[in-house]
């Protein structure tokens, strides 16, 4: 008799009670999810041009690609002059903190690039850079 409750003693005792384990996994996840910066990426790979004082930007969410045949990418589409504002209202409506930067491609026209600033200006987004290669 005494051995078969100390065998049901220790059966209770082995049971591990894992609730508590996933609440800190959900936690954890929620944490990573909030935190994490997304990139909206332009879609197409530009050869940019170089400049001596070229610096590296951390903060950016928002990049867009001209390419040399003055296609304009925006979130891997192509995107007409007339709704790159929006594009751009609706980007930073996702991300309000997030910089734009224009990749211009070095056989780009410089006309068209001047437009996409000041459409993205014009969206109401005063952090505006253009990208290049750092240079020798």
């Amino acid at each position: 008799m005494r051995r078969r409750r100390h065998s049901e003693e220790m059966s209770a005792e082995a049971d591990i009670n894992i609730t508590p384990l996933l609440d800190i996994v959900f936690i954890m996840l929620i944490f990573f999810v909030v935190t994490t910066s997304f990139v909206k990426e332009s879609g197409i790979e530009v050869n940019r041009p170089t400049a001596q004082t070229a610096e590296r930007k951390e903060h950016t969410s928002i990049l867009i690609a001209i390419s040399p045949n003055g296609e304009i990418w925006i979130d891997r589409r192509v995107v007409d002059i007339r709704a790159v504002r929006a594009a751009i209202e609706r980007l930073r409506a996702e991300n309000p903190e997030g910089a734009v930067v224009i990749q211009g491609d070095r056989e780009a026209q410089i006309g068209l690039l001047v437009q996409v600033m000041d459409q993205v200006r014009k969206a109401g987004v005063s952090n505006v850079s253009i990208a290049a290669m750092p240079g020798e």
